[in-house]
């Protein structure tokens, strides 16, 4: 049965690869921020990491002060228990709340899948396809950075692979991010999507196992990923051996 030490040992995950992927950090009352000034328009490089006891009502303030330079507002609260506490205050803020569950893996390891590693120089084109979709008002610069920031993910783990499942043309309809740490035993999947173009069609299903499968075989017994509690794939992951254990909050202002 998965325990709360395996929640926590997720969050410390979490925390640490946040902290070294960074370009540099500030330590703020009950966490940190993270900044990487080549990726300004990434909300998630640039953002509020709440991991310790931190006071409600004044973390509006925090944020404000830390991100200033920026033109959003993002803080990740990883405690459940303190996430509802600081979620009445953010909203009076003007912030958005998501919720988010950490599922970890408890199903059989399945056999390797057809996908392979694949290398930045063959995401971009379908990763810059794939956020015009989600954003079609996002001007190019944007875009750009929400591609190349994926570079930069690869300071935040011992191993980090880019997994992905081909069509029989050779374009990568499907992909994910491995993150190992196998002196740890864990490892987490990140951001795993599919080309419109080619969805139902077996592609991420590829990309999972062949992620599980890797991660089994680096000896990281600790397998987990993050998914939206209020969107569906939380249902799929459910379907290929995945529990939810804990719960983590997001919250989101722009302008």
């Amino acid at each position: 049965m998965p325990t709360t030490s395996e929640l926590q040992r997720s969050y410390s995950f979490l925390v640490t690869f946040a902290r070294r992927q960074a370009a540099r950090t500030v330590e703020l009352p009950g966490g940190f921020a993270v900044y990487d000034d080549a990726f300004a328009h990434s909300r998630a490089d640039n953002q509020v990491f709440v991991d310790a006891a931190v006071d409600p009502e004044a973390l509006p303030a925090v944020a404000d002060e830390a991100l200033r330079h920026l033109a959003h507002r993002m803080i990740t609260i990883l405690d459940d228990a303190t996430g509802r506490a600081c979620a009445e205050p953010l909203v009076r803020a003007g912030y958005t709340h998501s919720r988010y569950l950490v599922m970890l893996h408890t199903g059989p390891v399945p056999p390797d899948g057809p996908a392979e590693e694949v290398d930045l120089d063959a995401l971009r084109a379908p990763l810059a396809r794939r956020w015009r979709g989600f954003l079609p008002d996002a001007d190019d610069e944007v875009v750009r950075h929400l591609v190349e920031r994926r570079e930069a993910r690869r300071r935040g783990a011992d191993v980090v692979r880019f997994i992905g499942a081909r069509t029989p043309e050779g374009e990568v309809a499907s992909w994910a991010d491995l993150y190992l740490d196998p002196a740890e035993g864990l490892a987490q999947i990140e951001d795993l999507v599919t080309s419109e173009t080619h969805l139902r069609r077996g592609h991420a299903d590829a990309v999972l196992a062949t992620a599980l499968r890797r991660a089994a075989d680096a000896d990281c017994g600790t397998r987990f990923l993050i998914a939206d509690a209020a969107d569906w794939p939380r249902e799929w992951y459910g379907r290929r051996g995945f529990t939810d254990i804990g719960r983590l909050h997001c919250f989101d202002r722009g302008w």
